[in-house]
């Protein structure tokens, strides 16, 4: 079983390395590793580790650099403990540990279990640790998944009041809705003006009713302004009836073949 001591101080006493040691583990190849803080990457094969043990001093070891490289170090399914000693009585000692078990679980180990130490009578120090473990499948494994036959079944029970949902229904909610009429009031020369009729056909319908015309005047063509059956004062400028009278209502407006030649 191959086992790695990791620290960011100078010097390790064995006493600590032994105390963490897994209970019932045989350890033949032991490594000890200082200032490991310092180091950007450890020195060590993928997967070539069982355990790996962290102490430390200081309450925000080990960065996540250094978690990432003992998560590449470790075996599937090996074991990760981060030791905390000589911290004092007055630090938040559930921060620190909440917040070591927040590194452990994003660095990716499963399992993390949080132990908190009585401080020393002496000292007045306290000591903290975390364990963890490695998933036990290597990156780019795979595994099928057992898919379940057929539907869950759903359970009902026969004492709930169950609603019908067309009793939720109003009259107003069951009433056949009024489509709207296909096309608009522009089509056809008989259709009538729409309720909210934006083009013109509302007005001219009014003037219809208020003038009486019939549909054979409605046919005669009318001048652009409207206006010619209002007499002289209203006619345009530019009219070619200008100072003539006034034509009766729904009487046809047309031009003499001559009369737009010079008189000159």
């Amino acid at each position: 079983m191959a086992m790695l001591a990791l620290t960011d101080d100078v010097i390790l006493h064995l006493s600590i390395v032994n105390k963490l040691k897994l209970e019932g583990s045989m350890t033949d190849n032991a490594l000890i590793i200082t200032m490991a803080s310092t180091q950007s990457t450890l020195p060590l094969d993928p997967s070539s580790m069982d355990t790996v043990i962290g102490v430390s001093k200081v309450h925000d070891f080990p960065a996540a650099s250094l978690l990432a490289e003992i998560f590449r170090i470790l075996k599937p399914d090996g074991n990760v403990i981060i030791h905390l000693t000589g911290l004092a009585v007055d630090l938040p000692s559930d921060n620190i540990l909440s917040s070591l078990e927040r590194k452990i679980l994003v660095a990716g180990f499963l399992e993390p279990e949080a132990s908190l130490q009585q401080p020393d009578t002496f000292t007045g120090v306290q000591s903290m640790q975390v364990k963890a473990r490695k998933p036990s499948w290597n990156i780019g494994s795979s595994f099928s998944l057992k898919a379940s036959k057929g539907l869950p079944k759903v359970q009902i029970n026969d004492d709930m009041d169950l609603i019908d949902e067309d009793s939720l229904l109003t009259e107003e909610d069951l009433k056949k809705p009024q489509l709207p009429p296909v096309g608009d009031c522009e089509v056809g020369s008989t259709r009538k003006a729409c309720k909210n009729c934006t083009c013109g056909r509302a007005e001219e319908e009014q003037k219809v009713e208020k003038l009486g015309l019939t549909m054979e005047q409605l046919d005669n063509p009318q001048s652009a302004c409207g206006s010619c059956g209002l007499g002289d004062a209203f006619r345009c400028s530019t009219c070619p009836y200008k100072g003539l009278p006034a034509f009766k209502l729904g009487e046809k407006v047309s031009l003499s073949n001559n009369f737009l030649d010079a008189d000159i």
